[in-house]
């Protein structure tokens, strides 16, 4: 196929300022129509994108356009109702992270995709990120090579700071409510409090416990919940350790994220930018200290000024045309769902076991 074509469903905040503007500069790419329930925001949107149909709701979009995929912005609590409707037509949709509210729903989200055989793709954009691609081949390697010693230790740092960089700044807005949508319900074992709690966990700091995974390359579990809900502690399957630290400091104009992967000689540490920086991607820096009279060496690759939004979108077309698997897929966002639901037993129940 030349150009893929794109249905929208959702046209809000994140849907054009982190998705569709970075759809629209990619030259592989149609955006052929919008979904949205806010009708003079839909125009508008496509007035300015160029985008030649606009349909009230998905339901309208999927029967009336022949679509290639479809990119879904739509809150989390919304998943467990769009997803199966959107999976019915048999071509790859693209979601927001997390998966679900809860692990009980991501399961059944999990158990449709299986069933239909369709790529779902969750969007866990620091994977796309060229720092973390770049980071993620070198760890590897030094996994199999072994020649800075053992992985030891994976420590990431999101403190709370400017994330948005100004990235909002062409953000169309309007005074039009947004209607009711059908939303999963809260977990039944906690109360409203805890859920609270766990929903902004979920929304914010999921992305570091994707993270963690990606870069260790197997599974894990929570070993620690520090009370103060600065830090969690993780083991992974082959013992590494791990720490997670949300919120040591906070910044206010300024992003501070990064992800120190330590061997016995050396490291590759990542600094990434702000989710919706534009045309910045991270930074990467690799030690090697072997000893036995090697000079050390520090390396600083030079990376394609790509920000990792777009390099998600592209990696999308991707999944469409059958060149890759979804970066991230269902079954691993699941995985995130029940670190968190363990994470906030853990910090709930002042256990450490």
């Amino acid at each position: 196929m030349e150009k893929v074509r794109i249905g929208f469903v959702g046209v809000g905040n994140m849907g054009q300022c982190a998705h569709l503007r970075n759809y629209a500069a990619l030259p592989d790419c149609e955006i052929v129509a919008i979904a949205e329930l806010r009708p003079e925001l839909a125009a508008q949107v496509a007035a300015r994108y160029g985008v030649p149909n606009v349909y009230r709701d998905h339901r309208e979009l999927l029967a009336n356009e022949q679509l290639d995929g479809i990119v879904a912005i739509q809150h989390f609590r919304h998943h467990a109702a769009l997803v199966p409707e959107l999976l019915a037509v048999g071509i790859p949709v693209l979601i927001e992270k997390p998966l679900a509210t809860s692990v009980e729903a991501g399961r059944s989200i999990v158990e449709t995709v299986a069933a239909c055989g369709t790529p779902v793709m969750v969007g866990y954009h620091k994977r796309s990120d060229p720092a973390t691609a770049y980071a993620k081949t070198e760890i590897d390697r030094l996994k199999a090579t072994e020649e800075l010693g053992r992985i030891r230790y994976v420590r990431i740092t999101m403190p709370p700071g400017d994330w948005i960089q100004n990235g909002f700044a062409d953000l169309i807005r309007t005074d039009e409510p947004i209607p009711e949508l059908e939303a999963e319900s809260p977990p039944e074992d906690m109360d409203e409090a805890t859920y609270e709690e766990y929903a902004g966990f979920v929304n914010y700091y999921i992305h570091q416990v994707n993270l963690m995974r990606h870069l260790l390359g197997e599974s894990y579990r929570v070993t620690f919940a520090d009370a103060s809900g600065v830090m969690l502690a993780t083991e992974s399957e082959s013992g590494v350790a791990g720490i997670i630290e949300m919120q040591p400091y906070t910044t206010t104009t300024g992003w501070e994220e990064s992800a120190l992967v330590c061997f016995e000689h050396g490291y590759v540490r990542i600094d990434l930018p702000a989710p919706l920086a534009l045309n910045e991607p991270g930074r990467v820096k690799v030690l090697r200290d072997p000893g036995d009279g090697t000079t050390p060496q520090t390396i600083v690759p030079k990376l394609p000024p790509v920000h990792a939004m777009r390099q998600q979108a592209a990696n999308f077309l991707r999944v469409v045309r059958g060149e890759m698997a979804p970066p991230c897929g269902v079954d691993e966002a699941l995985e995130d769902l029940e670190v968190a639901r363990e994470y906030m037993r853990m910090l709930k129940s002042g256990s450490d076991e």
